[in-house]
């Protein structure tokens, strides 16, 4: 095993000053200030094996992200547990946190056929090699997914998968796991917390974040049954990891927190599921609803409710548009209030341009998340590199990071259906934040064959970690 070197830590640089609630958590694999990325391609070719899966890795620098600056990691990466696999898709899932508590950020990864969590580590040099975590006694094998925090308030960085309790019998159900941390590099966690769904399918999505403003990070998990979707859950964190016992929220298709009324808890944005129909999602043109943090958990009465109809946000609400995708919290400009990157991969532009996909960026203030400021790109506007093209899907994930170590996150957007010299090659954009606002000097964009990544229908930018 390797012994886990501590570092000194340094005087805290401008990102590091703002807000807890509102900055997008740091990934800093090599430790150097500037925020780095993890960039899902799930349907990457991996040594003739189709749909095997890398992520591809571009580090920050003082300029933002810095594709010359880059690895490309799969299963066939030296140091990572197993063997490339068809249809394993690699990557399908990250999370970036500092795992062993030596001030390196690490990556979990998971793929889209296994519960398996591989831990890369983080280290001067950037990620190396890999830990496979020991499966448990009921890891779910059905889609599954992995978030990341400080669910028991020791300043020690936690994972929480999915587990099936009962398997094969009437009482089979799901539940949340809390791994706590910190992990040795051998995979072993300092201890574990699981709560029950009390739900025969896992959940849709985890989030997490500190709702009820007590340092511990609060989670919640969406649900669907069937063609149906189902009430959302909220676990709160507590010292053993998370509260056994949830509260029913409102159904969700996806999910973000953060404090965008600078507050001190941690605001619940959701984009809602029309008539509760998850079938209805794809010609749904999308709706966020904002449940407000407070001291026991998200809000039922003070809310909000937001779509391209809203006051100040660009564009109109039009079917299947899926205004709310993706989303995904952080500080734009720097101010102290989260803001919220919403995706809106359907949208149609102009005519031969159907689902093009665009991107919208929401300001929070102190009267929370509004219309007031919001800002939309699409490959069509000026400075944004590249063509919008039908089925480009831009927008199908987001990202908030401050590559650049200014104090302000930079909006990522990932376009899997992006094609490149080849189809379905996928592609990613970086736009720096600034004092007022997004800005598209300087922006980064990059696909497959930039990174010198296997390109044919890898759909990279599918995911950013979290």
């Amino acid at each position: 095993m390797t012994t886990p070197v501590v570092l000194a830590v340094p005087s805290a640089s401008a990102a590091e000053v703002r807000t807890t609630a509102a900055a997008a958590p740091k990934t800093d694999f090599n430790h150097d200030g500037h925020a780095d990325l993890a960039v899902s391609a799930p349907g990457g070719t991996v040594d003739g094996k189709a749909k095997a899966g890398y992520v591809a890795v571009v580090y920050g620098s003082a300029s933002g992200a810095d594709t010359a600056h880059r690895q490309v990691i799969s299963q066939a990466t030296e140091g990572v547990p197993g063997d490339p696999t068809a249809s394993a898709r690699f990557g399908a899932h990250t999370v970036a946190r500092d795992l062993d508590g030596d001030g390196y950020t690490d990556l979990a990864v998971q793929s889209g056929d296994t519960p398996a969590i591989t831990v890369l580590w983080g280290s001067a040099n950037g990620l190396t090699g890999g830990t496979e975590l020991p499966a448990g006694n009921g890891d779910h094998w059905g889609d599954s997914d992995i978030v990341g925090g400080d669910f028991n308030g020791d300043g020690q960085a936690d994972l929480v998968d999915v587990v099936t309790v009962n398997e094969g019998s009437e009482d089979e159900r799901t539940g949340v796991r809390v791994r706590l941390g910190p992990f040795t590099r051998d995979g072993k966690e300092a201890g574990s917390s699981f709560s029950d769904t009390g739900r025969f399918d896992g959940p849709t999505s985890l989030t997490a974040g500190d709702i009820t403003g007590d340092g511990k990070d609060d989670l919640v998990s969406t649900h669907a049954f069937e063609e149906m979707s189902q009430t959302s859950l909220f676990f709160k964190g507590d010292e053993q990891g998370l509260s056994p016992e949830h509260t029913d929220i409102t159904d969700a298709a996806s999910a973000a927190i953060g404090d965008v009324d600078k507050d001190g808890y941690g605001d619940l944005i959701l984009r809602t599921v029309p008539g509760g129909v998850v079938e209805e999602l794809p010609y749904d043109h999308g709706t966020l609803k904002v449940l407000y943090g407070t001291a026991s958990g998200p809000s039922a009465t003070r809310t909000t409710t937001i779509d391209q109809n809203t006051a100040g946000v660009p564009g109109v609400n039009e079917d299947g548009d899926q205004f709310g995708y993706a989303l995904s919290s952080g500080d734009v400009n720097g101010d102290g209030y989260a803001d919220i990157a919403v995706g809106i991969p359907y949208e149609d532009l102009e005519a031969g341009q159907d689902e093009a996909g665009s991107v919208v960026q929401l300001y929070g203030g102190p009267n929370g998340l509004s219309g007031t400021g919001a800002q939309a790109f699409t490959q069509a506007t000026a400075g944004v590199p590249g063509a919008a093209e039908a089925g480009d899907h831009f927008g199908m994930a987001v990202g908030l990071a401050d590559t650049d170590g200014d104090g302000k996150d930079d909006l990522v957007v990932g376009a899997p259906d992006e094609d490149g010299a080849q189809t379905g090659s996928g592609a990613a954009w970086v736009l720096r934040g600034q004092a007022g606002g997004l800005t598209t000097d300087g922006v980064v964009s990059f696909g497959p064959n930039a990174l010198g990544a296997p390109e044919a229908s890898a759909t990279l930018g599918a995911g950013f970690q979290r």
